[in-house]
């Protein structure tokens, strides 16, 4: 096993590499110059040959990469243009806040889309079936914000129930906490609970036309032992590739749903990083979550291998 995740860390590697280039190149591209925002009005040439030195934009931009790139291997992400913060204390305050909402999305999004998609596949082409289609349809179809907004119109002004927006660590209020991650979780995860639902269904209905399958009928096995034992275990390798990724992209930022409820985490820093035209930070966080990305796929090779017997033989 360590012999497997050592040969997959080498392999990510040079990926790391390749979109830290890419992420230092086209962020060179975009268009303004962020000395002109931090001057002010006044714009003083001196201010401005001052801020270009400090920050070394004056240098070809081959050795800003490698200045860039020595100073990340180092742990340091670069200052804030904007703020003059450490752009990795930036990182470190908004990663728990989106990290405990991924979370709380992908919990929902499990419970819903993969019961649902193991029944849907049971019963295909039942009444059953055809409305989780439906409701899974629609899912993916209801685009989040209008969500979010129908449910603050609703559970927050209309019923009272939950906050409307805002975010309140867990150390200052559990309880209150959970609250106000309610309803952003619930809006990320059906939407991603309708697309585990769909591949779900797939992957349990390739697997119950197998000649195994048919076998362990044939035994006399118990139909819930037969689905939940023999069938969904062989069906989670796709599921666990879409859950994955899906995380992964919970981690960038869901940066609509974060804007709509108000929520302090990477989708409003990277907003405001790209509207400030904050090089540092918008790089930072994209390499952030570039490893991030590489870091579920090698968690999803090691889940593969712990549920697949064969996959552990074969390394």
């Amino acid at each position: 096993m360590l012999r497997f995740i050592a040969r997959r860390i080498l392999i990510a590697i040079p990926t790391i590499i390749i979109v830290s280039v890419l992420v230092f190149t086209l962020q060179q591209l975009l268009p303004g110059d962020p000395v002109l925002t931090m001057a002010g009005e006044e714009r003083d040439p001196q201010v401005l040959a001052f801020l270009r030195e400090k920050y070394r934009l004056d240098d070809p931009i081959p050795l800003q990469y490698f200045a860039w790139i020595g100073q990340v291997l180092q742990g340091n992400l670069g200052i804030s243009l904007r703020t003059d913060i450490p752009v990795l204390t930036l990182i470190l305050g908004k990663l728990p806040v989106t990290l405990e909402l991924a979370i709380f999305a992908m919990i929902i999004a499990l419970a819903i889309g993969i019961p649902a998609g193991v029944i849907s596949a049971v019963r295909k082409g039942t009444a059953v079936d055809y409305a989780a289609n439906v409701v899974a349809l629609s899912g993916l179809s209801i685009p989040n914000f209008w969500l979010g907004i129908l449910l603050i119109m609703l559970v927050s002004v209309r019923w009272q129930l939950l906050p409307a927006s805002g975010f309140v660590p867990p150390s200052e209020d559990l309880w209150l906490n959970i609250k106000t991650m309610i309803m952003p979780a619930f809006v990320l995860g059906t939407g991603l609970a309708a697309s585990l639902m769909r591949h779900t269904r797939s992957a349990m209905l390739g697997v119950l036309r197998s000649d195994y399958i048919r076998t362990a009928r044939a035994k006399g096995l118990l139909s819930r032992v037969i689905i939940l034992k023999h069938a969904l275990r062989n069906a989670l390798i796709p599921i666990i590739t879409l859950s994955t990724l899906l995380f992964g992209e919970l981690l960038a930022g869901a940066v609509l749903t974060e804007q709509i409820f108000t929520i302090p985490g990477f989708g409003k820093l990277v907003v405001d990083a790209v509207f400030n035209r904050d090089y540092a930070v918008v790089q930072g966080v994209v390499l952030c979550t570039a490893v991030g990305f590489i870091v579920m796929n090698l968690l999803a090779d090691v889940l593969y291998v712990l549920v697949n017997p064969r996959l552990r033989h074969a390394q």
